[in-house]
């Protein structure tokens, strides 16, 4: 029985189109031009403040209204998840793992309350014993430090991360534990430059890549 630790946007959710749906929200409050979905996707993987922090820059917004936006951002995004959709072979992949006893968790850069708000409105809350956030700890991903809690929350086994970007694989790498990339994501380099055990472009492949290092 393995412990097996996912990554949130990228990996298991299309999140981009919900993110940039309140990043614009909050742009249109302020008469600025929107973000294109190519420039959220870009933004997203070192938490909401990152993205607050890149947006403002790109905008012009000066560094005085951040935590405004910022919170502004959190609340707005608990009342959007119908934008957000599961990435194809999810559920099946989910259901084989946990039918092998696997343990799962998630271990994510989103502040926890979002995080736990959208996996309970796609359906997927109740496959996790585990969720972090970025805000759980004083420190985030690419901080071995939330994998690590993760893991331990989850008990004793093998240990696997699943994740789609640069800033999952370099907190593998510096947590020492194998790492699964998905293809699909919003990952920023090419995949061939990232530490990783294997890369996989559908789900349907990822119980049998679990087995191989479990």
């Amino acid at each position: 029985m393995a412990r097996i630790v996912f990554d949130l946007d990228g990996t298991l959710i299309h999140s981009a189109p919900q993110i940039q749906y309140v990043a614009n929200s909050l742009l249109a409050d302020r008469g600025l031009e929107p973000l294109s979905l190519a420039e959220t996707i870009g933004f997203i993987g070192n938490g909401a403040a990152v993205l607050i922090e890149k947006m403002s820059a790109a905008r012009g917004i000066p560094a005085d209204q951040h935590a405004v936006l910022l919170a502004t951002l959190e609340e707005r995004y608990m009342h959007s998840s119908d934008k957000s959709e599961v990435f194809a072979g999810v559920l099946a992949a989910l259901e084989a793992l946990r039918s092998a006893d696997h343990r799962l968790g998630v271990c994510t850069n989103k502040p926890l309350a979002p995080a736990k708000a959208v996996l309970h409105h796609l359906g997927l809350a109740g496959f996790f014993e585990v969720v972090l956030g970025g805000d759980s700890l004083d420190v985030r991903k690419p901080d071995p430090a939330p994998l690590h809690a993760t893991f331990d929350a989850l008990g004793d086994g093998p240990q696997v991360y699943v994740g789609d970007s640069d800033v999952d694989a370099e907190t593998a790498d510096r947590a020492g534990v194998p790492f699964l990339l998905f293809t699909e994501g919003y990952c920023k380099v090419p995949h061939a430059e990232l530490p990783h055990h294997a890369l996989f472009d559908n789900f349907a492949r990822l119980p049998e890549l679990v087995k191989g290092l479990a």
